[in-house]
């Protein structure tokens, strides 16, 4: 099963006619996702790898009810794209882009909370169901990374998840759903709004949490779990040990600020609900699957 994205979700792809649209559109069709319509202004009557393109988000839904996109669209555009989805009816959104304004992403969050839809991104690899859907550029082919199984995983950090994730694979198990939340500083989506969807999924067993310096999102999950409103076993890897305290690593999200978000709090916090926090990437698989017995 998984969360957010599914093999009968039906999606749109807005800027599909890009360069960036048009090559992962075929990929995505090649993870199974099921792609009803494009969409790019000026371009209706066009097809993508047999997808029809729309010139609006509005005509796409209604002829198609696409009811998930995944953006395909400068930053300096985000925010138009996003509402016209989110007028259209769409409640599920990957925004891909890197280097999105501030306030128009706070805009975009502030609207979508408001319609009760959920922006994954921005400056994210996407989501992936495996073996169902892929929404971005998740590296599903790669069977020695990639593979169905049990374990959902949600990050900061596009690459070094790949790399989570192969050792996940190496220890013997594979992934429901692969969730990158994206590393600009204000994030559509929340680690504890994905763990809600990996609490309520049956097939999800445990997850994995990467995260990083900055923020308090490993904080807030540390928070949810002592609650008692996610009872799954949680492994957690927290890139950046080393990271010099006020300095930005990175992402534009990763950076330690008033005392807050630094490694040892967001490690101190997660151990003290039982999360599992691993000081390896190469430690995750093994510790995974010995909470899974």
């Amino acid at each position: 099963m998984g969360i957010f994205v599914f093999k009968d979700t039906r999606v749109l792809v807005q800027g599909i006619t890009g360069s960036e649209g048009t090559f992962w559109t075929e990929w995505m069709l090649k993870a199974g996702t099921r792609i009803e319509a494009g969409v790019t202004p000026g371009k209706a009557g066009e097809r993508v790898h047999g997808v029809p393109v729309y010139g609006s988000v509005k005509k796409a839904v209604k002829e198609k009810g696409c009811e998930a996109s995944v953006l395909f669209v400068p930053p300096a555009f985000c925010k138009d794209a996003v509402f016209e989805a989110l007028d259209a009816g769409i409640r599920k959104l990957v925004l891909l882009a890197d280097g999105v304004p501030i306030q128009d992403m706070l805009e975009m969050k502030a609207f979508a909370s408001e319609v009760g839809a959920m922006i994954v991104g921005p400056n994210t690899s996407g989501v992936a169901t495996l073996g169902e859907a892929m929404l971005g550029f998740v590296p599903f082919w790669l069977g020695h990374v990639y593979r169905p199984g049990s374990v959902g995983i949600m990050t900061r950090s596009g690459s070094l998840t790949n790399e989570i994730a192969s050792h996940i694979v190496k220890a013997g198990l594979g992934q429901t759903t692969v969730v990158g939340l994206g590393g600009d500083p204000v994030p559509g989506t929340r680690f504890v709004d994905v763990m809600r969807l990996f609490q309520a999924d049956p097939k999800t067993e445990a997850v994995v949490l990467v995260g990083e310096p900055g923020g308090t999102m490993e904080e807030e999950a540390a928070e949810l779990i002592a609650k008692g409103e996610f009872t799954k076993p949680m492994v957690a890897f927290l890139a950046g040990r080393t990271a010099p305290p006020e300095k930005k690593m990175g992402h534009a999200g990763a950076i330690i600020s008033g005392g807050k978000g630094t490694i040892q709090g967001k490690t101190e916090a997660l151990e003290s609900v039982g999360v599992k926090v691993a000081m390896k990437p190469s430690e995750v698989g093994s510790m995974v699957k010995a909470l899974l017995g």
